[in-house]
C-alpha cells in the first residue's frame, strides 16, 4: 500500500497563512506518509493526536545522500489529544534517496492530523 501523501503549507514572510487543517493520520496502515520533494531543513512538522495518542516516527534517511542516516530515526511521543511541534530537520540524516521525507504514525493513534510547513528563507 502506497503512503499518503502530506503537501506542504508554505509559511509567507512578512505576511500571515490561514491555520491548515492538515492531513488524516493512517496509523497502523503500515506504509506511514510521505513529504516529497523535501526540505528537511525548512520543515516544521505539526502533529495532533485525537483521543489516542502515540509515536510519531522520521525515518532515517538514505546513504547517500543521507551521511548521518546511522543514528537512526528520530522517535517522538504525542499525548493524547496533544500538539507536537517537531523540526526542522536535517537532509544528513532523514533526506531519502528520492528526496522525500517518510514519516510513521504508530498503531491506534486515533483521528489525528499532520502537517507540513514550509519555512521560507527569505525572512
Amino acid at each position: 500500500m502506497a503512503r499518503t501523501n502530506v503537501p506542504y503549507s508554505s509559511l509567507l514572510p512578512n505576511s500571515d497563512v490561514a491555520d491548515p487543517a492538515g492531513t488524516a493520520t493512517n496509523a497502523g496502515v503500515g506504509n506511514g506518509h510521505v513529504i516529497a520533494k523535501a526540505h528537511p531543513e525548512l520543515t516544521l512538522l505539526r502533529v495532533v493526536a485525537g483521543s489516542t495518542g502515540g509515536n510519531v516516527t522520521i525515518k532515517a534517511g538514505a546513504n547517500p545522500p543521507a551521511i548521518a542516516a546511522g543514528q537512526g530515526d528520530l522517535v517522538i511521543a504525542v499525548a493524547n489529544n496533544a500538539t507536537r511541534w517537531i523540526g526542522p530537520l536535517e537532509s544528513g540524516r532523514f533526506i531519502q534517496a528520492d528526496g522525500s521525507l517518510l514519516v510513521d504514525i504508530a498503531v491506534g493513534f486515533v483521528a489525528g492530523t499532520i502537517t507540513a510547513f514550509k519555512i521560507p528563507r527569505n525572512t
